[in-house]
């Protein structure tokens, strides 16, 4: 593990803007659900106060019982304004909560253990005493608050609960039903952003019962062959303007398809995805949460979810334009979930570009850890999908970075996001960034490379 300052990726900056829906020519800018900044896009925000944590070593470094040492700084004000007090909690997955106050005026010093392999949480929040309110500067775009962690021996944490026996005869199944049907699609061209590529909405007839694959494609305009990527959206994104509006610039140098991962039409009124957006909820609960539906992998949506982005990466190798040699998948939280899933069961994936995965090692919230903000409950039928199993079955022939994981990130909590990256057999790498959350990066990230 080495600590650096930026995200040495394999691929360029220009070719990270260019590719990918989440991305920006900063590795680690990934959009809701992502951060809201990158590590490299806080200009605007450094006038305004904020809190940097950190440990006195590698916070990824401890072993179990060695003594960890958080120190926790107040940056661009000299103490907390009249009305503002802070509190400090720790917890973790050994199941200890600590907690205390803070008066901002000198360094908090947190000194703790972990009594388990596993991963401790710190949080830190000064609030208005009056109102309850985390701090936040006028003109500010963030609150003033740290949310980061630390681990120890986090090369011993091992998956909690068993894959099931029959998972590689369910995803040879779901490969089958694919395969045996005809690929159709319909291409409507709409307005381009931009001259560099001809835009298109496109549908692609999925299995019956799994609705259809829709998306914007974009294909540069210049005559030649081109590396292809699917795009996928995170949960919320998911149903924002974002994936059912055409994208705001496209790529030159890259075929672009951003893929729906409902398989809606696209380009109607923002009533159509809200009325949608109820219409798949089940028994009260939001898409892929319903413990009932998630018992059976056939019935939990995250199955046609899958089958249509397998379906997206198909129809992208059928393209003329594309290089035959280049096949990338990106995405952020869910989208980065749907990019493993076709990393993992759609042949001919060369490089998969994640953030923030979600869905890794669900089981643990029975094991007294993983324990997110905003987690589906454990039941067996998610274990088909769990990132954790989906990793083994990623071949060596395909490239995994995930550009960054969030120690204070508990909708996908860190402990999970180790065992999946330490699940993958093939070549990879990963960006551990101290005090961000799942939707928060902040000023002066201290990042770990693995």
């Amino acid at each position: 593990m080495v600590m650096v300052s930026v995200f040495r990726s394999a691929l360029s900056a220009a070719l990270m803007a260019a590719c990918f829906v989440q991305f920006s020519a900063g590795a680690a800018d990934m959009q809701k659900d992502g951060c809201k900044k990158s590590s490299s896009s806080f200009d605007e925000a450094k006038v305004v106060p904020y809190l940097k944590g950190r440990t006195d070593k590698d916070p990824l470094s401890y072993r179990v019982g060695e003594e960890i040492v958080f120190t926790v700084t107040l940056h661009g004000a000299a103490s907390f304004p009249d009305g503002v007090a802070a509190t400090w909690r720790r917890t973790g997955d050994d199941g200890v909560e600590e907690s205390g106050a803070w008066d901002g005026k000198s360094p908090l010093i947190v000194k703790t253990r972990l009594s388990r392999a596993g991963f401790m949480r710190l949080t830190v929040e000064p609030r208005w005493t009056l109102s309850g309110k985390r701090w936040r500067e006028k003109g500010a775009i963030n609150d003033v608050f740290f949310d980061g962690g630390a681990a120890a021996d986090v090369f011993k944490l091992k998956q909690s609960k068993p894959e099931p026996e029959d998972f590689d005869k369910f995803w040879q199944t779901c490969r089958e039903k694919l395969d045996a049907t005809p690929m159709t699609s319909t291409l409507e061209e709409i307005p381009s952003p931009g001259n560099e590529a001809t835009l298109y909405k496109v549908k692609v007839s999925c299995p019956g019962g799994t609705g259809v694959t829709s998306g914007f494609l974009s294909v540069p305009r210049k005559p030649g062959k081109y590396r292809a990527v699917a795009n996928f959206f995170g949960y919320n994104e998911s149903w924002s303007k974002k994936a059912y509006t055409p994208p705001k610039t496209v790529s030159a140098t890259s075929i672009n398809f951003y893929v729906s991962a409902h398989g809606y039409e696209l380009c109607r009124k923002d009533e159509y995805y809200v009325k949608l957006r109820r219409a798949v909820q089940s028994n009260g609960f939001g898409h892929g949460f319903d413990p009932e539906q998630n018992k059976n992998p056939e019935t939990c949506y995250f199955c046609g979810m899958a089958m249509r982005a397998l379906r997206a990466v198909d129809y992208l190798k059928t393209r003329p334009e594309w290089d035959g040699k280049n096949l990338l998948v990106a995405g952020g939280s869910q989208g980065a979930l749907q990019a493993m899933w076709c990393a993992a069961f759609a042949p001919g994936v060369t490089e998969s570009w994640v953030s923030i995965p979600w869905l890794c090692d669900v089981g643990g919230t029975e094991d007294g850890r993983n324990h997110g903000d905003w987690y589906p409950k454990w039941v067996k039928g998610l274990d088909y999908f769990d990132q954790v199993n989906i990793a083994k079955r990623v071949p060596s022939t395909c490239y995994v970075a995930i550009v960054r994981i969030g120690l204070g990130d508990y909708i996908a909590p860190p402990c999970g996001t180790a065992i999946m990256y330490q699940s993958l057999k093939c070549p990879k790498r990963a960006v551990w960034v101290q005090g961000a959350t799942h939707d928060f990066v902040p000023q002066e990230p201290q990042e770990i490379e693995w």
